[in-house]
């Protein structure tokens, strides 16, 4: 990117938020923070109030107003592939939401670029597969936004799958995740006396209350982060499977947390990194006498354990 392109993106970037810290602008575009002074002070010299805070960041003066903002193709392309995959990630509203922005952003190209973007739009697909999920209504994702922001308690009736029993809670938010293809509410549940992870799928009714949380969004989440992945057990596993093989689970291994892998010869040996042994020992006894576990031990026991248990059910079928 040019020096020009640059500074137009920085002022773009100003204006995303109250204040920009100089070490985002450094990270978006890869420059030395020597390298963002001195392009804010060209904009500065250009005629636009930025102003500064000590520590801080920079901000635009809020009596400063810019011409609309023109969309290259390549970024409403970028756009539209979004737009493709946020009906499957989330609810109607959301994808209702979306597609009004979109009609925005149409709005505003020129007249090729439309056309572009209207042959684009037939031509990508998102396809699940036979057992496609139906769209929600609502997974209350815009209702959980709000109280995010306005730092609201929120009241669910919650349906937790494993008892197969509905609650009722109050809960703090303090943020979103979203992980294993579903939506997840991080809050701090009053009933339970810690924090929580709610699927948003399993919440059968919400309500955003009109009492105020006092909990510091941006510090808890980090905490229970923190906390998560300190407490999430992960095994390092080891296999050694034949080529063929190695290129039948191409697509699934992923699913497993696949690391690495180096060819050996004939073989493949293959590195996970995963947190629940007996769901690998599961997957990996559908690749019967194809593959080895070199470690850990106990993965190998378990599998022998799970074999025995099979030939005694079927061994007079």
């Amino acid at each position: 990117m040019n020096r020009i392109d640059r500074l137009q993106a920085i002022l773009t970037q100003l204006q995303t938020k109250k204040v920009v810290k100089a070490q985002e602008i450094a990270d978006r575009f890869g420059i030395s923070l020597r390298t963002v002074y001195r392009d804010i002070r060209a904009l500065e010299e250009g005629g636009v109030p930025i102003g500064a805070e000590a520590g801080v960041g920079y901000f635009i003066d809020d009596n400063y107003s810019l011409p609309p903002i023109m969309f290259t193709t390549e970024e409403a392309s970028a756009i539209l592939i979004a737009g493709k995959l946020i009906p499957h990630t989330s609810d109607k509203a959301i994808d209702q939401s979306f597609q009004n922005a979109l009609y925005k952003i149409k709005s505003v190209m020129k007249t090729e670029d439309k056309a572009m973007l209207e042959k684009l739009e037939s031509s990508v697909k998102v396809f699940n597969g036979p057992f496609e999920i139906p769209q929600r209504d609502s997974i209350y994702l815009q209702d959980i936004q709000q109280a995010l922001v306005k730092s609201k308690v929120l009241k669910l009736k919650y349906f937790a799958h494993y008892k197969q029993e509905h609650s009722l809670r109050e809960v703090e938010p303090i943020g979103l995740l979203f992980y294993a293809l579903n939506w997840h509410l991080i809050a701090y549940c009053r009933l339970r006396g810690d924090y929580r992870d709610f699927r948003l799928d399993r919440i059968r009714n919400l309500e955003v209350s009109e009492e105020t949380s006092h909990r510091i969004l941006d510090k808890a989440f980090e905490e229970y982060l923190a906390r998560e992945k300190e407490q999430y057990q992960s095994f390092e596993i080891e296999l050694r499977m034949e080529k063929q093989m190695a290129l039948y689970i191409h697509e699934a291994k992923y699913w497993y947390g696949y690391l690495s892998e180096q060819e050996d010869g004939n073989f493949v040996n293959m590195k996970f990194l995963n947190p629940d042994l007996n769901g690998f020992a599961r997957w990996v006894l559908a690749m019967t006498d194809k593959v080895d576990i070199l470690s850990p031990p106990n993965l190998k026991n378990m599998l022998g354990e799970m074999v025995k248990k099979l030939h005694e059910k079927y061994r007079d079928a």
